[in-house]
């Protein structure tokens, strides 16, 4: 009877499946926020083209210094927030990166036990056809020896 394979790093594959599954989740959950931080920014740029269109007058129309005023300030926060959210933008676009080279990493990690595991069994499967050829051989050689009374 031929005996079953057993991988005795198979505890170590499954953790590193695990690991790379984890890697592949922390991978999507940057991409998300850097979608995030692009959609805000887009946000307040359009805003800022609201704000733009909203104090533009036609010719001869009194000019209400107040409003103007009032959105002098408001682009200075947007500009602020702006600026804000390309500094958090650069730190996702990094930590996308970083993420991206984990998941490289884990992958790699996890391929190689596979690729591992596929090799052991394949080893595993010609040593129990020799043994089974070489059991056969000798079944053969004692059934055809002359018997001797």
């Amino acid at each position: 009877m031929a005996a079953r394979f057993r991988f005795r790093l198979e505890p170590l594959r499954k953790l590193r499946e695990a690991l790379e599954r984890e890697a592949q989740r922390a991978l999507a959950r940057a991409l998300q926020a850097e979608r995030d931080i692009r959609m805000e920014l887009e946000a307040l740029a359009d805003q800022r083209r609201a704000l733009f269109e909203a104090r533009r007058q036609a010719a001869g129309q009194v000019l209400d210094l107040t409003l103007w005023r009032d959105g002098e300030r408001f682009l200075v926060v947007l500009e602020r927030r702006q600026l804000e959210g390309y500094e958090r933008l650069r730190v996702a676009v990094a930590k996308v990166a970083e993420e991206r080279e984990a998941l490289t990493l884990a992958h790699r990690n996890h391929l190689m036990l596979v690729r591992l595991k596929e090799r052991r069994a394949l080893e595993h499967q010609r040593e129990q056809q020799l043994r089974e050829a070489l059991e056969l051989d000798e079944l053969a050689i004692l059934r055809h020896q002359p018997r001797s009374a």
